[in-house]
Order: structure tokens, then sequence, then C-alpha cells
């Protein structure tokens, strides 16, 4: 090996990338299932969105007056069912924000202090509006990273005015976090008023109960499924929808898209990690061949080892040996590349990759085996050689 260093790196190398890329590929699929766990616990858990509408023929009965929207009323039905800890309505619009001649345009919502338990939504300056001030439409706004940067950049926000619309809101409170949620909007972009507000000062609608859309959350104990039946039931009584016409309304299951998205990223992980044992498998037919030379360029050296009294088994452990620590090595370097390969994504700040002890472990043991495996027929080959054979051979 130390004779033919070039010969023997460029063997090595097909080792090297194959092992890079199945740890990290393990890495990344780990921080996948680590981020959509981080996604599922923004989100909140067992979370139902429910919105008016449903088909097309629900579609047209509501246009026709034949059934309501969802309404403040069917909230606090929803509120009262046992298999539900909480359901809370909301309103949103998208509208101009101002401060001083800043300017940009969001997506308001309209909500309840109820909705940021339910939505697991964290504050990080100030506090959440109350329900005395729901009550008294308060026209406070609650905000995300991202807009406090904008309008207030190394500023306080809190106490400070966000007009909307030309409507003075006052910051009582910041969102801790940022991130893209299952749903939509990410939360470093929220702008949050309360409902009566929303209602009174934004929000024009000839009928004022109505809301756009209800969150509600199964309870961590009991079954979802369940939960869903009951709203169902609920919601197309207090709709007077008979029995065989389409519901007027739609139940999504939110945790049920980060699951989904979990699993996709689940296949393109594992799909990416076949590539990479591709590329290790192609690796090893490099040492194969490298190695069938090698045999064929010792065999002196085999014959005069075998003349003085070494047994085919030890031939056969030497060129495997040989394989094996070709393999490692390139196992090593793999490693230490696919590290600083996790380093430099880590670094960007938008997701972090780590490389685990399984992954590391995983892939000395698959480098292990690539070189026993392509490197055992060149070893049994030059095992079964004859001493008289060897020593004639030029």
């Amino acid at each position: 090996m130390s004779a033919n260093r070039l010969r023997t790196a460029l063997t090595m190398l097909g080792i090297i990338i194959g092992i890079t890329s199945v740890v990290l590929l393990l890495a990344l699929g780990d921080s996948m299932q680590r981020f959509i766990g981080k996604e599922l616990e923004a989100l909140g858990t067992n979370m139902l969105f429910i919105s008016p509408g449903g088909n097309r023929a629900a579609a047209q009965r509501m246009r026709a007056g034949a059934a309501p929207a969802l309404t403040l009323a069917d909230a606090a039905a929803l509120n009262s069912l046992s298999s539900l800890s909480g359901a809370a309505p909301a309103l949103q619009g998208g509208f101009k924000l101002a401060v001083g001649n800043e300017t940009s345009s969001s997506i308001v919502h309209g909500v309840t202090p109820a909705m940021f338990k339910i939505r697991n939504w964290k504050i990080e300056l100030g506090s959440v509006f109350s329900e005395a001030d729901v009550r008294a439409a308060s026209r406070s706004v609650i905000i995300g990273h991202k807009v406090a940067d904008q309008f207030f950049y190394k500023m306080d926000p809190l106490g400070k005015y966000i007009r909307i619309e030309n409507v003075a809101f006052q910051v009582v409170g910041v969102l801790h976090g940022e991130g893209k949620q299952v749903d939509g909007p990410d939360i470093s972009e929220l702008v949050l008023v309360p409902i009566t507000a929303a209602r009174a000062h934004l929000i024009r609608n000839p009928f004022p109960d109505n809301v756009h859309y209800v969150v509600a959350q199964g309870k961590s104990d009991g079954n979802l499924q369940d939960a869903i039946e009951d709203i169902n039931e609920t919601l197309r009584d207090r709709h007077h929808i008979k029995f065989e016409e389409p519901d007027d309304f739609r139940i999504d299951n939110l945790a049920s898209f980060a699951e989904t998205a979990g699993k996709i990223s689940a296949g393109i992980a594992a799909m990416l990690g076949v590539i990479g044992a591709i590329s290790l498998v192609v690796g090893g037919i490099g040492i194969m061949n490298i190695m069938l030379v090698s045999v064929t360029e010792r065999t002196r050296e085999i014959g005069i080892r075998m003349a003085i009294g070494a047994k085919p088994r030890d031939v056969l452990l030497q060129f495997l040996t040989e394989a094996v620590v070709i393999c490692l090595a390139g196992g090593v370097v793999g490693i230490a590349i696919a590290m600083g390969l996790a380093a430099a994504i880590t670094a960007t700040g938008k997701f972090d990759v780590v490389i685990t002890l399984s992954a590391v472990i995983v892939a000395c043991g698959f480098s292990s085996l690539v070189g026993v495996f392509f490197g055992f027929y060149p070893a049994r080959r030059a095992s079964r050689l004859l001493p008289v054979d060897c020593l004639r051979y030029e």
C-alpha cells in the first residue's frame, strides 16, 4: 500500500465518497425528523383546523343562504365538547402596515387568548392580550420577530404603535421563535389582534358573528378521530344539514400534514441513502479491481511466502486485511469530510445537521463489510496459487 500510494489513494476515493454520502445523508435524515418534531411542537398537538365550505354543492348552498358559515356560536359549541380541550375562532385579512414612513403588507389575524394555548405560541416580550381586551375590542397587537425588526429595528417595540389600514394599534407583545408553520404563515411574520378589534376596525362584514376559521385541539389522552366525529355531528346539527346533504364545512387534521411531511422526508432520506450505498458499491468494485491487479503483480511475493511455510489462510488474511484497511482509512476520511460539511450547513443557521455516533458506527461497519466482501475474491484467488507456479512467474 505504501509502495503504491497514488493507486491506494485513488482506490480509497470511491470509499471516501460513499462513506461521506452515507454519513451525511443519515445525519440529514435524522435532522429532518427532528425538524418535523419541532414543527409539530410549534404547531401544537392534536390540532384540527375547521373552515367553512366543503364540496361544490355545499358552497352553492351557502351562497344561496341555505346554510350559515362558521360563527362565534359554533366555536363556543365546539369549546364545550368533552373530546376537545379547546376551540378558538379567528378572522384574517390582508392589510397595509405602517410605522412612520416604513410600510408593508401582511395577513392580520383576529384571535382570542385561547388561540395562543391551542397553537402553542409563546410570548418573548410583553404579554398576551386578555379576555377583557377582547370584550373591549382593544386596539392591541402582538407581532412576530421579523415584523418587529422591520419596523422597530434595535428598539423596544412594546408600547409603540403600528397603523393597520390607518388604524393605530399598540404593540403589547412579541412572539417567540420563527419558522413556517404547517398551515401556512411564518411565526415570525404573524400579526395578531383581538378578534373583536379586527371585526370593529378592519374586517367589515354584514354578518358580525361569522368567522373565517376555528382551530380546535383534541384532548391528549383521547382519540382524535372521536373528536373529529363529535365536531362533524355538532356542526351538522347546528347548521341543520339533512342526512343526505354534504357538509358545509371542512375539517383538516394539521398534525397529519406534518406526519405526512415526515414520512416524505424519511423516504427522501432513504432514497439518498441508497444513492450513497451505490457509491460505496462502486468504490468496492474499484477495490476488487485493484486487488486483482495487486495479486497479479505480487505473484512472486506470494510464491516466496508460501514456499517458506505460509499457509493459504495466511495469504488470504493478508489480502483481506489490506482491503479492510483501505476501506477503514477511506471511512475515516469520509467521516471527517461529512462532519466538515455538516458543520458548514449548520453554520448557515438555516438547518442543524448533527453527526450522531450511530451514523459513524454504521458507516465504519459498512465500510468494513465492503472491504471484506469485495476483497474476498482477490484474496481467495491469491491463497489458491501454487508456489511452483508463482516462482516461475516473470
